[in-house]
């Protein structure tokens, strides 16, 4: 049976994300990725135009993963400070279990590729942030969290939480699960998101 050309980009994604597992490797080449698949690198072509093609293939199966969930949790949950948790909660479990695309977020895969994907990173990061800054806005009109509080602030806390453990968890290698500790550090982070706001900004 022949295989369809929707079912061929997708085992290519597939097996980059797999080979992006193995921290070793700074960089992917398309001989190594169709040696892989066990096709020309000719085939590799006939489904997608460049090799920053396919990372973007990556980058949009991430965007569409944590964006479905984070508008669900949105749709769901009234409160925005559990929101806040839920969300951050997610960027961590979903890089406990795709380590490849870990390396993504991190940039780590994408020192020696096509400007343009960082670019495409940093902008699902800002999407990402700008979510948590809403989810504290409601949870401050709620009365949730102290009047005057710095939203923005503490959106980019969260957000930075969440690029650390990523960072951690890429760079030992995938030894430092980025879930570990999380029920106390979320009560250490909703601490500080439930502090009286400082009296005068920087």
């Amino acid at each position: 049976m022949a295989v369809k050309p929707g079912e061929r980009r997708l085992r290519i994604l597939q097996t980059l994300a797999e080979m992006l597992q193995d921290p070793k490797v700074e960089r992917i080449t398309t001989a190594a990725l169709a040696a892989r698949l066990e096709v020309s690198e000719a085939a590799l072509y006939r489904h997608f135009a460049s090799k920053a093609q396919m990372y973007e293939g990556l980058i949009e199966f991430i965007e569409s993963s944590l964006f479905s969930v984070i508008n669900r949790i949105a749709q769901e949950e009234r409160s925005g400070l559990r929101q806040g948790e839920l969300v951050l909660a997610l960027l961590l479990g979903f890089a406990q279990k795709n380590r490849g695309l870990t390396r993504l977020l991190v940039g780590d895969a994408l020192v020696h590729e096509n400007e343009r994907l960082q670019a495409r990173i940093n902008q699902l990061l800002d999407r990402v942030e700008a979510t948590l800054k809403q989810s504290l806005r409601i949870a401050m009109t709620a009365g949730e969290l102290p009047a005057g509080q710095d939203v923005a602030a503490l959106a980019n806390l969260l957000m930075c939480h969440a690029l650390g453990r990523w960072q951690q968890f890429a760079k030992t290698g995938f030894a430092r699960d980025p879930m570990a500790q999380w029920p106390l550090q979320w009560r250490l982070l909703q601490a500080a998101c439930l502090s009286q706001p400082a009296t005068s900004s920087a």
